[in-house]
């Protein structure tokens, strides 16, 4: 092949250095164009096929059975009410008809705009905890503006006065949790006799298993924290359980209080997303007696952080989160007990619902979450 070389060579070659940055965009806009999201489940392989204590599945059928339908733990005198932080936004009433229906998605046979389609993560949220934990309750917080109208049994909606911006929410989370619990504190002088147990979370969580064992094995712990192996996030915000006695609640609140310090002064410029993890693995990891090798082990243990007495749960297992890929990582842990739908995991979420509520089978529904691809996920 000749080259190009000499002023001759160099007029000739000249169009191409204007031409083949034009192809090689029009090839990746043509690549973008055929990689549009599938709106519908793409089932593979479920990974961990083989390994030991893992779920084992036949297409989306469980081999191996992962939860009893009635495994409800009893804790005598003692509740357990779920609190997540839900506001509405963009959800102006003046909202041309044909910008709602430019903007559906379809998940089975419904159809959902950007607002309902939250209010249905919202309610199947609401749904799994109330057919493995019914006898819990639901607290929702939110803003003094969102009108969530949620008329259901053992649900509550309680207005906090916050900044609710997305720029701002994880932050507005944790200050909405530390109001929550200094509610609680003056509550809890005048009740007597009975304890309620908090456990804070995202709503696009599936509790599947119950959760009252946590208070119950676990005895001595103010708070607990969810944990991965992972290096720059170690920590997930989104499963925070609070014992509910009047100590709990205090130390609590007071470790939330120094993550929102933490997070106010250095993770400001994370305000939107990952900020509070952050800020909870500095106050972790900022501890001079804390060993972060603890972390490369999904077993469960128990440190004193700060004056809090800290239990730290495997994301393995109470923070589960569907692999977004056919092979990624091992497998899902047979006494995994919730699932979190991160992300664009939102109508991987709905379609479980829809499965479970069709064949009530939870094993199998574990299946479908462990076997989906990850073309599926649209918002």
């Amino acid at each position: 092949m000749r080259r190009c070389s000499g002023w001759r060579r160099f007029l000739f070659c000249l169009p191409l250095i204007f031409f083949l940055p034009h192809m090689f965009s029009v090839m990746e806009l043509h690549q973008k164009k055929n990689s549009k999201k599938s709106d519908h489940l793409v089932l593979g392989p479920a990974a961990g096929q083989g390994l030991p204590n893992r779920l084992q599945c036949e297409g989306i059928k469980a081999v191996n059975k992962t939860h009893s339908p009635t495994s409800h733990i009893s804790i005598g005198r003692e509740s357990i009410a779920f609190v997540t932080v839900f506001a509405i936004h963009n959800s102006s009433p003046n909202t041309h008809v044909d910008d709602r229906s430019s903007n559906l998605v379809t998940v089975g046979n419904a159809s959902y705009s950007k607002v309902e389609r939250s209010m249905a993560i919202l309610n199947v949220f609401i749904n799994f905890i109330q057919v493995r934990m019914p006898q819990s309750s639901i607290i929702i917080l939110t803003d003094l503006v969102s009108d969530l109208r949620m008329h259901r049994n053992r649900v509550a909606v309680l207005p906090i006065q916050n900044e609710y911006s997305r720029d701002k929410l994880m932050l507005q989370r944790i200050m909405s949790y530390i109001a929550f619990l200094e509610t609680r504190l003056e509550e809890l002088s005048h009740m007597e006799g009975h304890i309620s147990h908090y456990i804070f979370t995202d709503s696009d969580i599936a509790v599947v298993d119950d959760l009252g064992q946590i208070f119950q094995d676990y005895s001595s712990f103010h708070l607990a924290l969810t944990f991965r192996n992972n290096k720059a996030q170690p920590l997930n915000s989104g499963f925070i359980a609070v014992r509910g006695t009047s100590d709990g609640i205090l130390r609590a609140k007071l470790f939330l209080q120094k993550v929102l310090e933490v997070y106010s002064s250095k993770y400001m410029s994370a305000s939107r997303m990952l900020g509070d993890q952050l800020a909870l693995a500095w106050v972790i990891m900022s501890d001079p007696s804390f060993d972060r090798r603890k972390f490369t082990k999904a077993q469960v243990f128990l440190e004193k952080i700060g004056g809090a007495s800290v239990l730290f749960l495997p994301c393995a297992i109470y923070n589960w989160t569907p692999p977004e890929g056919a092979g990624q990582f091992h497998g899902m842990p047979l006494d995994v007990k919730v699932v979190h739908f991160k992300g664009s995991r939102k109508r991987l979420m709905l379609e479980s619902w829809n499965f479970f509520s069709s064949y009530g089978n939870i094993s199998d529904m574990l299946c479908l979450v462990l076997s989906s691809g990850r073309t599926k996920y649209d918002f």
